[in-house]
This record gives structure tokens, sequence and C-alpha cells, in this order.
């Protein structure tokens, strides 16, 4: 018979706690990006305790939010826009303040209305996450908003935000809900301001093209079905029918 096997066990040693992750988020200079944005620009923020800030909308800007891969194709094609930051999967674009409420009536005079394009709008009210400026440590990374066409403090952003008119909102409305005096594409004013009308049509086909090529993507069987493009696309696109855009 056998005997037991007594031999000996070594205790397991300690483990050594973990010091805590520090997430790039901890290491952003959080007061330093408040008072940038307070002094330089005279952006309101929130909160005003310490921690990750927020811009607030709707006062000195408001903004369009869409998928970071539609945005970067909006990018390709409007070299003049406002200010533009991303966030992890989301690009937000600065417009006039007054732009959010116009966004409903534009899509519908493009022939968007009823379309699901991940195209949304902040306005007052809203919060947006405040995009830490390059001089602070802003980086590519999904843990923080950056700009990709940052604000530049100089000049400021009064006559550089895509807007409808000189200033979103005033004025009368013509039979398309657009400015009296408006260009056929519903911009005037500040020949040097970017044009919201052509900034949303841009956004709502990036929008849609990027949503088809997700469905495309999905489809596990590698079949696929043809989805049109709606007269609006088709017209930046320049294929819509001569007749149906006069």
């Amino acid at each position: 018979m056998a005997s037991p096997d007594r031999t000996a066990v070594a205790p397991t040693p300690p483990r050594t706690p973990r010091a805590p992750r520090t997430t790039p988020s901890a290491r952003v200079p959080w007061r330093a990006v408040r008072e940038w944005y307070e002094r330089e620009l005279g952006w309101p923020t929130a909160p005003a305790c310490e921690g990750p800030v927020e811009l607030l909308t709707g006062l000195c800007f408001d903004v369009l939010v869409l998928p970071a891969d539609a945005g970067d194709a909006v990018l390709d094609r409007v070299s003049h826009t406002g200010p533009v930051a991303v966030h992890g999967p989301t690009m937000y674009f600065l417009v006039a303040p007054g732009g959010a409420e116009e966004l409903p009536g534009l899509l519908d005079w493009w022939d968007w209305g009823g379309v699901p394009l991940e195209l949304t709008a902040l306005g007052a009210g809203g919060r947006m996450a405040a995009p830490v400026p390059a001089a602070l440590g802003g980086r590519d990374s999904p843990e923080v908003a950056t700009w990709v066409r940052p604000p530049n403090p100089e000049r400021g952003t009064s006559g550089a935000l895509p807007s409808l008119g000189l200033r979103c909102g005033e004025g009368a409305r013509g039979a398309h809900g657009l400015p009296d005096g408006a260009g056929k594409d519903g911009f005037r004013g500040d020949a040097d301001a970017p044009d919201l009308v052509r900034l949303v049509s841009a956004a709502a086909t990036e929008c849609h093209r990027a949503r088809l090529l997700r469905c495309v993507r999905r489809d596990a069987d590698g079949r696929t079905q043809p989805l049109a493009f709606s007269y609006a696309s088709r017209t930046v696109a320049g294929t819509r029918p001569r007749s149906l855009t006069s």
C-alpha cells in the first residue's frame, strides 16, 4: 500500500493590490478646460463642480448630431463648416442658435421627412461634452470629446456658424418656411458664413448612405436588396431627373 504524498505545498504569496487605472478622462485638467471655454470663447459651461465639462447649447450655438462615419463623409464633401467635434461614435457640427428648430423643416424641404436618419439636433436646454482643446491635452481618444475643426478664439464664432441668414429664426418666411430674400439654396446674408441648408442636405444624405452601408454589412447571408435613395439625395448626387428639379 502506497504511503500518502506528504510533499509540502508552499503558501501562495499575498497578491499586491493593483493601482486603479487612470482613464484619459481622469487625467484631463477639467478646471483649465472650463476656464478656456469661458475666458477664450465666452461659452457657458456646466456643472460648476470638478469633473468632465459640458457646454450649454442654445445660447451661443446649436448642434447637429450624427454618426461619426456619416460625419466624416460630410467633412470630405463640405469644406466650409463651423466648428466640428467628435466623441466616440458621434460627431457634432456647431450651427447658429436656432438651427436646431430649423432642422425638421429643412429635412421636410429636402424630402427627407419620415426617413430614419440618425440625424438630430441640440438646442435650448441641451448639453454636449466639452471637447478638450489640443493645448490642454486633447487627443484622438474615444474617452473624451475632441475637436476635428476647432473654433478660433481670435475670430470668434458669431459669423462662422452655419445659418439660414444673418441669424436663424429672424425675418418673414417664404413658401418653404425659409426666410424671405433667401436664395434658391435658402441662404442669404454674410457671404463668408457657412450655409445651414446645404450642410443639412449633405448630413442627411450621408446619414442615409451610412445607414444603408451598415445594413449591407450586417447581412449575414450576403444577400442584399435594392435600397433607393430619396429624391433629395439623388439631387445632391446629380442623378435626379432634371424635370423634377426645376
